[in-house]
């Protein structure tokens, strides 16, 4: 499937956006990309919300050269689970990211230099809502299906409390409503190991070069929480690596920070996560329960049984709580040794429980249901 990444621009005199913290843009652009048709009701699409540190392309090639797919391939295209015979799928880059959306990386219309650290602070929220100006432009008033894996999963909630009537479905894997105490100490490792790079120089390094080493830190110190311990076991034992004199689980971490320091910005980095940090769908209401009876979609949540950072015992107690406020939530879980990536490894489990959910989710084949936690 050979796909096309598109822009969608505004300046503040078209549409007005402000973050939560104040900040209006002057202008703002939007990267996405499209698979499937959008269908004469515009009662088709699905937007499929990307997780820290992933992009616009989710599925197929930009050309017949490119070494691999988009990062969701297995999932979306022809007679796939998010069937693009049947469904319209979009996905966007996020707000404060590198992969073509606004964000730390862009030039500032009032002071033609990259924002980087002058970038504004940004939640979940702020994300949802460029994603619905985005929506708005394309036509859609109310989607399908809004599924995401991780701060995917932490936007497609969001996308149910701050505009119920948009969205019919939601599915959140590997995700809740907030991070955990455990979770925003390991973004906080990962923030200080690159405010503490000498080159970071206070966010400013763009004309001299990010901090490869701290950045470098900071995915090492991420990838060991999107990991398991039996994954460890399995793939690396304690074998060694000869050439490099280090244990493989070693060599392992320095490939994943010597690739993503070729493909990420540091000042992006530590502002998506701040935002997740500071996320939580209950903060302009109060208390939960008042975002939760706000909530009119269908909400599946998919744990995974060794997942670090979002453990399943915490999925469940959200979809309780959901139900006791009188929503409608149902809890799925995938067996993995793979930790938290399991929902971007994972496909044979993954793609018959979304094939299900959008199988049974109509609303009239729900009207006489109870919900399954």
């Amino acid at each position: 499937m050979i796909v096309k990444k598109r822009f969608f621009s505004f300046t503040k005199e078209e549409i007005q956006f402000t973050t939560e913290s104040g900040y209006t843009f002057d202008a703002l652009q939007v990267a996405y990309e499209t698979y499937g048709r959008l269908n004469r009701e515009r009662d088709n699409a699905i937007l499929v919300l990307h997780a820290l540190t992933g992009d616009a392309h989710a599925a197929g090639f930009y050309t017949s050269r490119d070494p691999k797919p988009g990062w969701w391939d297995p999932m979306i295209g022809p007679g796939r689970a998010l069937d693009t015979d049947k469904y319209f799928v979009i996905c966007s880059n996020v707000l404060g990211g590198c992969g073509g959306t606004t964000g730390p990386t862009s030039i500032n219309p009032r002071t033609k230099a990259p924002y980087g650290i002058g970038f504004p602070p940004i939640n979940i929220r702020d994300m949802v809502r460029l994603q619905k100006i985005l929506l708005d432009n394309l036509g859609i008033k109310k989607l399908r299906m809004a599924i995401g894996g991780s701060m995917g999963g932490m936007q497609a909630l969001e996308w149910a409390v701050t505009f119920p009537d948009s969205v019919e479905t939601v599915v959140a894997i590997a995700a809740t409503h907030e991070l955990s105490p455990l979770a925003i100490a390991f973004n906080y490792a990962g923030i200080k190991a690159i405010e503490n790079d000498p080159l970071w120089r206070n966010g400013n390094y763009y004309s001299s070069g990010q901090p490869v080493k701290g950045l470098m830190l900071a995915r090492m110190i991420g990838t060991l929480t999107y990991k398991s311990d039996e994954l460890f076991k399995r793939r690396f034992s304690r074998k060694m690596d000869p050439e490099r004199g280090l244990f493989q689980v070693e060599s392992y971490l320095e490939h994943q920070g010597e690739i993503f320091v070729n493909r990420f910005d540091a000042n992006t980095y530590l502002c998506l996560l701040k935002a997740m940090n500071r996320h939580n769908i209950a903060e302009p209401y109060g208390l939960l329960e008042r975002a939760l009876r706000r909530i009119k979609a269908k909400v599946f949540m998919v744990g995974i049984d060794t997942d670090m950072l979002y453990p399943p015992v915490d999925m469940r107690s959200f979809i309780q709580r959901l139900n006791t406020a009188g929503g409608y939530g149902e809890y799925r879980e995938i067996k993995s040794y793979q930790g938290h990536d399991a929902f971007l490894v994972d496909f044979d489990q993954l793609a018959p429980i979304v094939r299900e959910i959008l199988k049974n989710t109509r609303t009239k084949t729900l009207l006489n249901e109870s919900p399954l936690v």
